[in-house]
């Protein structure tokens, strides 16, 4: 009768309270408390910024609209008594101001996005949508303060006041509702370009390990002991 022989690693899996077993729960696995408060604290992050960001460009477009309402040419036009004609029907003072507004509104895009970068190099979801929400809020304020503190729309009450065949400033307006969206635009235009030319890299990715169990030791090296035996 043989002696029975210790049994050795390569025998079968380990039992369940083995420290070396390798279908077990890894030590910490089963745990997600911390990543779920991470991930909590990087979402109330995200909204911070975001909404810092959409504050502080929702209140720039005061000063694109005093820019706007102070270099946008004014439309002359004239009252027959009966109705108000513009005094230069091929005149581009209408177009002018749709210009202007475009004009400052990729200036502030441009300026904007810059310094939000600055601000916030690391980026994020958050720094997005604050820029892009804040540009369209500023854009809409700027428009809304311009027609509003310039001349005054009721044509009607003003063609009387002037008298007829008097000329006198038309109300400022913005004809293509399209040049709302070039701040916003712009300025993530700029912040994406300097994301990807000056932002923070990625870590490369480092080469898995190939998991070995502890019982086992490492797995043999091509061309190590066993080729030099061969």
């Amino acid at each position: 009768m043989t002696a029975p022989t210790p049994s050795s690693p390569h025998d079968g899996p380990s039992r369940p309270d083995s420290p070396f077993d390798p279908w077990g729960t890894p030590p910490g696995g089963g745990d997600g408390k911390a990543a779920e408060a991470a991930g909590r604290a990087e979402v109330a992050r995200e909204a911070a910024d975001a909404l810092r960001v959409a504050a502080v460009l929702t209140a720039a477009g005061v000063v694109l609209g005093l820019l706007w309402l102070w270099l946008a040419p004014r439309v002359p036009v004239v009252s027959d008594g009966t109705a108000v004609y513009l005094r230069n029907s091929e005149g581009e003072e209408a177009a002018g101001a749709d210009g202007t507004f475009v004009l400052l509104a990729l200036g502030f895009g441009a300026l904007s996005g810059a310094a939000v970068f600055l601000a916030r190099r690391r980026g994020g979801v958050g720094v997005a949508i604050g820029l892009a929400a804040g540009a369209v809020l500023g854009s809409v304020l700027a428009w809304r303060l311009g027609v509003w503190l310039g001349p005054g729309q009721d044509l009607a009450a003003r063609a009387e006041e002037a008298g007829e065949g008097e000329v006198f400033d038309g109300p400022l307006g913005l004809r293509a509702k399209g040049a709302l969206l070039v701040w916003p635009f712009a300025a993530l235009a700029a912040h994406l370009a300097l994301t990807g030319m000056f932002g923070p890299r990625d870590p490369a990715p480092e080469e898995a390990a190939r998991p070995v169990h502890p019982g086992w030791g490492p797995a043999p090296q091509a061309g190590g002991e066993d080729a030099g035996r061969a």
